[in-house]
C-alpha cells in the first residue's frame, strides 16, 4: 500500500477534512481512488468492519464542537468505572455543545438540511466521518477564540509543543501507532496555519518528525486566514508569524505549499471570506485536486505517482522547497433544446471546450526561452503579502522563471480538453520542458456538506461534480515573495532573532536563482 498520514493542526486545517469525498461502499464499480491511502481498516466495538481516516487531529479546548472522542463505533463499556479515590469528590460539568441539525440528520438517517455559513459553528458540524479515538487530541492549555489569551503568536505554539513533547513524547504517543500499522508509507502531510501560533507548533512538530522519519517525504499545506478586516498591527503580526514559520520549515519539509485567498476572485466564485467553512472549501478544491494522483490506483501508472516522486519532479535543484498553487474550475456544459424533436443537445463544441479548459496561459518569455513560461490559472493561492502593501522601493521581477510544474486535470470535460492539448504533433514539438501532466475522469465531488461557492455564467449555484485544473509550480516568483516578506517584517522581529530570520529568508530567495540568470531583473538584497 501507499499510505499517507495526515496531521491536522488547528481550526483552519480541520475545516479542510472532507476525505470521505471519494469513499465508496458498494461493490458495483471499483473506485479509481485507492481508499487505503487515506483510510485505515479496523473493527468497531461490535465487531463490524470500519474505515477511518489515517489522521491525527489537534485543536484547542472547545474546538471540536459536539464531537466526542469516543464515537458510536467505539462506545465505552456500560457500567460505572471503579473508583481509585475514596475521598470526597466535586464534579464540575461544562454545558455540552449540542449537535448541529446536519449531524442530527446523519444520525437519524433523514434528509440533511442545507448548510449555511451561520449554521456551521465548528468543523464537526458538517463532518461526515467517524474518527478513531486516537485521532482526537484536544489541547486544553488554550481555548478557542479566547479574548484573554488568544493563540496567535508564533512563540506560543513553539512553547506549547515543547511543553507537551517533554511530558508525553507527542510523536511516539500520537503518530507512531498510525505509522506502525502502515505497510509502505509514501509520506506525511501536515495541514496547518502558518500565520498564527499553529505555525510555531507545526515547525517544532516538523523538526521532531524529521528526526524520527528522516527519509519520509513530508508536505506542509500552509494555510493563511483572510485579513481584509484586520487592523494593520494584526496583519503585521501574521506576517511575522509567517516569516518565522517558513524560515524554520524550509530546511525540514520536503515541500511547502502556502495557501491564501487572493484579494480578487473570478465572478464564478462567490465566497464569504469571514466563513472558515467557505474559505476552507476553496482551499480543499485545490488541495484535493492537485494531490489526486497520489491516491489514484497504481494500475493507472501514467497518472499515479507518490509524494516522493512529485517532490523530486518539482524540487529540481534541491533548494526549491516552496511551491505555488493555482487552479481553475470548469462549468459543466449546458444542455439545450435542439428545436427539432424536443431532444437535448450540448451546444458547447469541442473547440469551445478546449478554449475554456486551456485557459492556462503563459507569460511572453520569448527572450528567455520556453522554460520561463509560468502557468496562469483563474485563482492564484500563492500570495504571502498578507494584505500589506509592498515595501517602498521594492520592485518585483516582471518575468517569473519556471523550474518545474505539475499540472492536474480532472473530470470528463477536463480530460477531453487535455487530450486535445496533447494530440497535435506540432504542439508536441513546442511543449515546454519540465511540465508533468496527470489527468483523471474523476470529477471533484460536491457533497451536501460542501458550500455552494461555485457559480455558472448565469450566477446559478453549481451542485454537480466539477472539472478542475490545477498547477503546482516551482518558479522564481518565490524570490520576490521572500524578499518582499523580509523587507516588510524584518524590523518587527526581535533583535535576538532578526538577523537569523532575515538571513534564512534571503537564503530561500537565493535558492530560486540557481540554474538560470535573471539579468537586469535581478534585485539587490535589502
Amino acid at each position: 500500500m501507499r499510505e499517507i498520514i495526515t496531521l491536522q493542526l488547528g481550526q483552519q486545517s480541520n475545516y479542510l477534512d472532507t476525505q470521505e469525498s471519494y469513499f465508496t461502499y458498494g461493490q458495483e464499480e471499483e473506485s479509481p481512488v485507492d481508499h487505503d491511502v487515506h483510510f485505515r481498516p479496523g473493527l468497531g466495538a461490535d465487531g463490524t468492519e470500519t474505515y477511518m481516516p489515517r489522521t491525527v487531529i489537534y485543536d484547542l479546548k472547545g474546538g471540536f464542537g459536539s464531537m466526542r472522542k469516543i464515537n458510536a463505533l467505539y462506545e465505552a463499556e456500560d457500567g460505572e468505572p471503579t473508583a481509585l479515590w475514596n475521598g470526597q469528590t466535586v464534579v464540575q460539568r461544562q454545558q455540552p455543545i449540542g449537535q448541529s441539525a446536519y449531524q442530527e440528520s446523519l444520525d437519524a438517517g433523514t434528509a440533511a438540511p442545507e448548510l449555511t455559513s451561520s449554521s456551521v459553528r465548528y468543523w464537526s458540524d458538517f463532518s461526515r466521518v467517524y474518527y478513531h479515538p486516537r485521532s482526537i487530541v484536544q489541547l486544553n492549555e488554550y481555548e478557542l477564540n479566547s479574548s484573554l489569551m488568544p493563540f496567535e503568536k508564533w512563540a506560543m505554539g513553539e512553547e506549547l509543543f515543547s511543553s507537551l513533547d517533554k511530558d508525553h513524547d507527542i510523536v511516539d504517543r500520537d503518530l507512531r501507532p498510525f505509522a506502525e500499522e502502515a505497510d509502505h508509507m509514501q509520506g506525511l502531510q501536515i495541514m496547518t496555519g502558518i500565520d498564527d501560533a499553529w505555525g510555531g507548533f507545526a515547525a517544532k512538530y516538523l523538526e521532531r518528525l524529521r528526526d524520527e522519519y528522516g527519509k519520509i517525504p513530508i508536505w506542509v499545506w500552509g494555510l493563511q486566514e483572510p485579513v481584509m478586516n484586520l487592523p494593520r498591527e494584526k496583519r503585521l503580526l501574521r506576517l511575522v508569524n509567517k516569516a518565522r514559520a517558513l524560515a524554520d520549515m524550509y530546511s525540514q519539509a520536503s515541500l511547502i505549499i502556502p495557501l491564501s485567498i487572493p484579494q480578487r476572485l473570478p465572478s464564478k466564485i462567490s465566497l464569504d471570506r469571514s466563513s472558515l467553512w467557505q474559505v476552507s472549501a476553496l482551499f480543499n478544491a485545490a488541495i484535493e485536486s492537485t494531490s489526486l494522483y497520489t491516491r489514484i490506483r497504481t494500475s493507472d501508472q501514467v497518472n499515479s505517482t507518490s509524494f516522493g516522486t512529485a517532490t523530486d519532479l518539482l524540487n529540481v535543484f534541491g533548494k526549491q522547497t516552496i511551491a505555488n498553487l493555482q487552479f481553475s474550475s470548469v462549468e459543466p456544459p449546458k444542455p439545450a433544446h435542439n428545436g427539432t424533436n424536443g431532444g437535448m443537445e450540448f451546444p458547447t463544441g469541442r473547440g469551445e471546450l478546449y478554449d475554456s479548459l486551456n485557459a492556462m496561459e503563459y507569460e511572453d518569455q520569448s527572450d528567455e526561452g520556453p522554460q520561463s513560461g509560468v502557468a496562469s490559472l483563474d485563482v492564484n493561492l500563492s500570495s504571502l503579502d498578507g494584505g500589506m502593501p509592498p515595501p517602498v522601493g521594492f520592485r518585483p521581477r516582471r518575468k517569473p522563471y519556471l523550474f518545474s510544474q505539475l499540472t492536474t486535470v480532472r473530470g470528463d470535460e477536463a480530460s477531453k480538453a487535455n487530450d486535445l492539448d496533447e494530440v497535435d504533433d506540432e504542439d508536441r514539438g513546442r511543449e515546454r520542458p519540465k511540465t508533468h501532466r496527470f489527468k483523471s475522469n474523476l470529477s471533484f465531488p460536491m457533497l451536501d456538506s460542501y458550500p455552494r461557492i461555485f457559480r455558472d455564467s448565469d450566477e446559478n449555484r453549481l451542485t454537480e461534480p466539477l472539472s478542475i485544473r490545477t498547477v503546482l509550480s516551482a518558479d522564481s516568483s518565490v524570490t520576490d515573495n521572500m524578499k518582499g516578506l523580509r523587507a516588510t517584517v524584518v524590523r518587527s522581529i526581535g533583535l535576538e532573532d532578526r538577523e537569523d530570520i532575515g538571513n534564512e529568508l534571503a537564503e530561500i530567495a537565493e535558492g530560486y536563482k540557481e540554474g538560470w540568470s535573471s539579468g537586469s531583473d535581478d534585485d539587490e538584497d535589502d
